[in-house]
């Protein structure tokens, strides 16, 4: 019911935006204008953007080509989403990569991770290549997770400029420096003392647990909507806020273009406005006509990271250019609801309420309370609905990259099959009907000895 508004909610502010503008469109600055920066610095102070020769040359290559090895292998795949109660295939092909057991939802679908490799998980990849690939975004999860860090703390530091004192600006800046010489994020006993919150706050906030990868061949694609209120051009994705994400979380997107495609940048772009050759990342204030939108050019290499609230409070969607291109779109999804220890802990609880006989081995409820039936019945549908059907739909395509996901996904049928037996309306009125006459023939005992008494 909440999404259901929720969506309600956005279509009616859809509505009435558009009939402001009429036929007019907002204003959008590129790089390109005099007011850009800004701009930037000002409304959209949470994007920080990074040119490619900031990401070290070595995971450029292993990073590019992970990519190439995952669209060899056809592992990139279009989803079948439902946007306002109909279903549509996503334009952009997609593979979810994170970590073993994990999940993630967007627009009623649930994704599952082929895993990349893991201490202490067993992971039998398809092939050597498919399996460097996984590597190599889990290489750059490192690097990216360091930099948001980094991105985090600087902006602490922008926003006190001129409160804190000298002290407080050292250890904050030692403490950046010793989470970028680590490569990850975890205490120093030798660092200088950081509170233990802020720790908590920053390892929340960065420490990405997936990353979504999109592929998409604009000049492959029969039609692509336009931008509806700047006329920014072709959409590869439409505006958006991302789902499913740890509060105030960062997400951090890596950019590749494909260098063997025929198209080129537009060397001769004079029109004001964005070069349509050239994918964009568009930004916009969340429902508001005042504040220009922004469109930034990304080349190969090129990534951002939206910290803070800026994915809550501004909407972005992606603008497509002429050549082919990848990125990775590394989040802290929201898991609380979304992993395999999630889902077994339900059914754990759920099968408490089940019992077999020592002798006949025959399976029986302990409990036919209406409360204890219905968890039940809630835990049985959350399984079969949001992950057996899910994952058979559309999860098994990941076969290509890994089996990994079959062994956890018979053990869910499995458990799916004892809560099936404990809702079985025979066996549910024959063990209520037993205790009813049980507790009858006890009332009944009561009442026979009450007589003779008298």
């Amino acid at each position: 019911m909440k999404r259901r508004a929720g969506e309600r909610e956005k279509e009616l502010k859809k509505k009435r935006l558009l009939e402001e503008l009429g036929e007019g469109k907002l204003p959008y600055l590129t790089p390109a204008d005099a007011d850009f920066h800004h701009l930037q610095t000002t409304r959209y102070s949470k994007l920080i953007f990074r040119k490619s020769d900031t990401v070290p040359e070595e995971l450029h290559q292993m990073v590019q080509e992970g990519f190439l090895t995952l669209r060899k292998h056809n592992c990139f795949f279009q989803d079948l989403v439902r946007i306002k109660g109909k279903d549509f295939f996503t334009p952009v092909s997609r593979i979810l990569i994170g970590n073993p057991g994990c999940t993630y939802k967007y627009l009623n679908t649930r994704l599952f991770t082929v895993p990349w490799p893991t201490e202490g998980c067993e992971i039998k990849y398809c092939s050597p290549q498919i399996r460097d690939a996984c590597k190599a975004l889990i290489k750059l999860n490192d690097y990216l997770h360091v930099e948001a860090v980094k991105a985090l703390q600087g902006q602490n530091l922008l926003d006190t400029k001129g409160i804190k004192d000298t002290a407080i600006v050292d250890r904050e800046q030692n403490f950046a420096t010793s989470l970028i010489e680590k490569g990850s994020f975890s205490k120093d006993q030798s660092s200088c003392y950081v509170p233990e919150d802020e720790y908590t706050s920053l390892n929340n906030r960065t420490s990405y647990n997936l990353t979504l990868l999109n592929y998409m061949d604009p000049l492959q694609m029969s039609y692509l909507k336009q931008e509806p209120y700047f006329g920014m051009g072709n959409m590869a994705v439409s505006w958006h806020h991302d789902e499913n994400l740890v509060e105030r979380s960062t997400v951090a997107v890596y950019s590749y273009s494909c260098e063997d495609s025929s198209a080129e940048e537009t060397s001769d772009w004079n029109l004001k406005g964005r070069d349509p050759a050239v994918w964009h990342v568009g930004l916009k204030v969340a429902w508001d006509i005042e504040t220009p939108g922004l469109a930034i050019p990304l080349h190969q290499g090129d990534f951002y990271l939206m910290l803070d609230d800026l994915n809550m409070t501004h909407q972005h969607c992606v603008l497509a250019g002429f050549s082919p291109r990848f990125s990775s779109t590394h989040r802290v999804a929201d898991c609380s609801r979304g992993t395999l220890e999630y889902i077994f802990g339900q059914c754990e609880l759920a099968l408490q309420n089940l019992q077999t006989d020592s002798n006949s081995m025959a399976l029986s409820l302990k409990s036919v309370e209406t409360a204890v039936v219905k968890q039940v019945e809630e835990i049985h549908n959350e399984v079969e609905f949001e992950w057996i059907r899910q994952f058979w739909f559309q999860g098994k395509r990941y076969l290509k990259c890994t089996d990994w996901w079959l062994k956890p996904m018979a053990k869910l049928e499995e458990f799916w099959r004892k809560m099936e037996i404990m809702l079985s309306p025979c066996a549910w009125i024959l063990q209520r009907h037993t205790a009813l006459l049980e507790e009858h023939v006890v009332m009944g005992d009561s009442v026979c000895l009450m007589r003779c008494k008298m």
